[in-house]
């Protein structure tokens, strides 16, 4: 008998998807943001805008979920991936997903490290890793789309609908 999970809970369904709009509005609406990180830096800053609030607030709240979202899939478990797939591409997912849940974590801490102690080099880590974690958001994409078109798996299928 398998540890594994048929599929994920309805709590991980909507965890993943709460975090991944969360995740979009922190790409679509930095400006407010940038533009506070800026005036910090330039020693102008007046206060707080509501970009600026709606980032810190939005990316503590990816953290938190995350987190919660890592317990559960600890303590769960999730799905094996298809036993006819390649070894190397069951590799590349674990990797990919270890490597997301690193930078959900890391990305807002770095920029709440940034913006509270006003600490530029956290602010350039913060930087690199919110590219990096958009890479990575692509590549996550990308093996979806490859699983279910491609490969011809229901492993797409199983983020949608709640499994045993």
């Amino acid at each position: 008998m398998s540890s594994k999970p048929a599929g994920y809970s309805r709590l991980q369904i909507a965890l993943h998807w709460v975090i991944f709009l969360l995740i979009a509005v922190q790409f679509l609406f930095h400006d407010g943001m940038e533009e506070a990180w800026e005036a910090v830096t330039r020693g102008t800053y007046a206060g707080p805008s509501a970009g600026a609030m709606l980032h810190v607030v939005v990316g503590l709240s990816v953290l938190v979920l995350v987190v919660l979202r890592l317990g559960v899939k600890l303590k769960r478990g999730s799905p094996a991936l298809p036993e006819e797939e390649p070894a190397v591409l069951r590799a590349v997912a674990h990797g990919t997903h270890w490597a997301l849940y690193a930078l959900m974590i890391l990305v807002p801490l770095s920029g709440a490290v940034a913006w509270f102690t006003v600490n530029e080099n956290a602010g350039d880590g913060h930087e690199v890793m919110k590219s990096v974690l958009f890479i990575l958001v692509a590549l996550h994409f990308a093996g979806a789309l490859f699983q279910r078109f491609v490969l011809k798996s229901d492993v797409m299928t199983r983020m949608v609908r709640p499994g045993a």
